[in-house]
């Protein structure tokens, strides 16, 4: 085995490691999608199966790390700029309690039992239905919940600057509609919606976060 040949191989896997981690985010070292799973996957996969190949040189296999590096960026670009490309390569979270009422249908297309259902709401000190609004089985198998009580509110009512992304459920509990919301927003010195990275009700206030500095 040529060891000076091997040495490059690793050097050059871990390398590519760090880059993809400190260009595509930290979402690989703490995987909440099905891409970031894959990603940590093959790229194992890659440096573990082809370092040891004597037969493959130092160039095929920069050449097949450069190539599944470019892969990573085009569906990490097209997942971030495109709703429905999100929804095929992240899935689609799901509603499972709605105003109280559990989704029964919902909860055995996610795969949640009633038992896990219930030990998932109770981790969160949640110990009846009844008190949630909503429930969101997220594609990383956690709960999102917001409960029937605007003072419990703990969630962004603006996230990404994206319109799909304003959360109606925060709008329902403080009574407000999106037609309010855009005029806070133009009140605080924007445009429109898409230009809040952040928006957050707390305490009967708004408080907007901004792409860039007014």
């Amino acid at each position: 085995m040529d060891y000076n040949q091997l040495f490059v191989k690793f050097a050059l896997g871990i390398l590519t490691m760090i880059f993809q981690i400190n260009i595509f985010g930290k979402g690989n070292l703490a995987p909440t999608t099905a891409l970031d799973q894959l990603q940590n996957y093959v790229l194992g996969g890659i440096i573990g199966g082809l370092i040891y190949n004597p037969s493959i040189t130092i160039v095929q296999f920069l050449l097949v790390l450069v190539l599944w590096t470019l892969v990573v960026f085009i569906l990490k670009f097209a997942r971030d700029h495109n709703n429905w490309i999100r929804n095929l390569i992240g899935g689609k979270p799901v509603q499972v309690i709605k105003n109280g009422e559990v989704q029964v249908a919902n909860c055995m297309k996610a795969g949640i039992s009633a038992n896990e259902l219930m030990f998932k709401l109770r981790s969160q000190g949640i110990y009846s239905v009844e008190k949630v609004k909503n429930c969101i089985f997220e594609q990383n198998g956690q709960l999102t919940v917001i409960e029937n009580d605007e003072a419990n509110i703990r969630f962004p009512i603006i996230s990404d600057g994206q319109v799909s992304q304003v959360n109606q459920d925060v709008l329902d509990l403080i009574h407000r509609n999106e037609t309010w919301l855009k005029q806070e927003v133009k009140k605080a010195g924007y445009n429109s919606i898409g230009d809040i990275f952040l928006g957050e009700y707390n305490d009967g206030k708004l408080a907007f976060t901004g792409y860039y500095k007014k």
